[in-house]
């Protein structure tokens, strides 16, 4: 028996990428998130649920990271956007390619901007039923420098949201990393 579409649970992971140099993948709180969803939520269930991928890349005020300086041809900056395309696609084929290995619907898409800002924007206009994201669980003095989205979130979503710590064994050795 098919599930209609209004029947469906609509829920919304954030997902980022690895701020970790050299690992072009989900983050270890993503994958997290990602994976407390299906275990916990969606369960053996499917069908009843629809999960939406929002990945927001923040802009680099200049394009060029952790440089002073560079000579640039538009080309430069054309590259630069391309790759950036590239590397948020990549990222959301991982959950896809999952959802559809194990029979999930999934959508998925990218935005730019401010985290925080641009995933409370996007659950007032979809309007999911849950927005799930994860988090690094920094202390309090870390969080002050850092800042952090699940916690915005928590208090400016327009919908119930679950936010989901790693695990400590996950931790990298900076905690900030992810």
């Amino acid at each position: 028996m098919a599930t209609s579409e209004a029947s469906v649970t609509r829920i919304m992971v954030a997902v980022n990428e690895s701020t970790i140099r050299g690992y072009p993948h989900a983050s270890i709180s993503s994958r997290g998130a990602f994976e407390w969803t299906l275990q916990k939520i969606v369960q053996s269930n499917a069908s009843g649920f629809k999960l939406l991928f929002l990945h927001v890349q923040v802009p680099d005020e200049d394009g060029f990271n952790d440089m002073d300086s560079i000579y640039a041809s538009p080309d430069d900056f054309k590259s630069m956007k391309n790759r950036d395309r590239a590397r948020g696609l990549h990222l959301l084929e991982f959950f896809v390619t999952r959802c559809h290995e194990i029979g999930v619907a999934c959508e998925s898409w990218i935005k730019k901007g401010d985290p925080k800002e641009v995933i409370c924007h996007e659950v007032k206009r979809i309007q999911p039923d849950l927005l799930v994201l994860g988090s690094r669980g920094l202390g309090p003095f870390q969080r002050v420098f850092v800042g952090t989205v699940s916690e915005f979130c928590v208090k400016h979503a327009e919908c119930p949201v679950v936010t989901i710590k790693r695990r400590s064994d996950e931790t990298p050795q900076d905690p900030v990393d992810d």
